[in-house]
């Protein structure tokens, strides 16, 4: 059976997950301990790696049995198939993941005023300054060339 990468309601990956359990298909939903602060004191809670994504072993021909479940929104695609992620990258995660004390791991999106260097393209290992974030795009300042770049996410 392959995993396949469920898209669900914000802040719902927990939910999901568990409800999925109770239907009998295999979820993964990969969690970190986080320290939150509110008002008036500190906490430790765990959340998800990746906010609004799990991970579902189901086979093929059930794959619509995840619907069943409130807050299951879509699987993801790629390159216009639902994507597939290897047993063995789901056994990397759980490495990763049980050895908190010696990695830090956090998944972040590139915001306004990041610097990067470019890893592919006309412009590899260029210096590049975020100047915008657009929901499909990235606008780029490459300083040493002096011109706006303009890219879109799926590209990075």
């Amino acid at each position: 059976m392959n995993w396949y990468v469920v898209y669900t309601k914000p802040k719902w990956e927990k939910k999901v997950a568990e409800r999925l359990n109770e239907i009998g298909i295999v979820t993964y939903c990969p969690l970190i301990t986080k320290e939150s602060q509110w008002s008036d004191r500190k906490k430790i809670i765990n959340v998800p790696l990746f906010n609004s994504y799990i991970f579902v072993q189901i086979e093929e021909k059930e794959r619509n049995r995840i619907f069943e479940v409130t807050g299951a929104i879509r699987y993801l695609f790629w390159l216009g198939k639902p994507a597939v992620v290897k047993d063995s990258e789901i056994d990397s995660i759980k490495s990763w993941l049980s050895i908190p004390e010696e990695f830090e791991v956090a998944v972040e999106e590139w915001k306004k005023g990041d610097k990067i260097v470019l890893e592919a393209g006309p412009f590899m290992s260029q210096s590049a300054v975020i100047h915008e974030v657009k929901q499909n795009q990235y606008i780029l300042i490459l300083e040493s060339l002096g011109c706006v770049l303009k890219v879109n996410k799926k590209e990075l």
